[in-house]
């Protein structure tokens, strides 16, 4: 079993920052790709930001020079640091693995979420 955890979320006015924080433990061999993605109210769930075991990153053109993803020198951690936040950044947010398992086999993995609101 592998369990994700997000915490970092919460309150910030518009231009404020926020730093997303993701731990991934139990039954991991590896961790191929961890992600970010969001979902607000009646909209579809979006990819926010991606990084891959080999450093390459990805990024939604809406964070695009304010989001930053990144690893954590702990093992089977990673980060969301964001920055000039907007009120249309205010949704509940969900840390993601592409884990291969000790047993072999492969799956992703989501955390519970983390809400992000961006008001005045």
């Amino acid at each position: 079993q592998v369990q994700l955890v997000e915490s970092g979320g919460g309150l910030v006015q518009p231009g404020g920052s926020l730093r997303l924080s993701c731990a991934a433990s139990g039954s991991i061999f590896s961790i191929n790709a961890m992600n970010w993605y969001r979902q607000a109210p009646g909209n579809e769930r979006e990819l926010v930001a991606a990084i891959t075991s080999g450093g390459s990153t990805n990024y939604a053109d809406s964070v695009k020079g304010r989001f930053t993803i990144s690893r954590g020198s702990a093992k089977n951690t990673w980060y969301l640091q964001m920055h000039n936040l907007k009120p249309e950044d205010t949704a509940v947010y969900y840390c993601t693995a592409d884990v291969t398992t000790t047993g072999g086999y492969e799956y992703p993995y989501w955390g519970q979420g983390t809400q992000v609101t961006v008001s005045s």
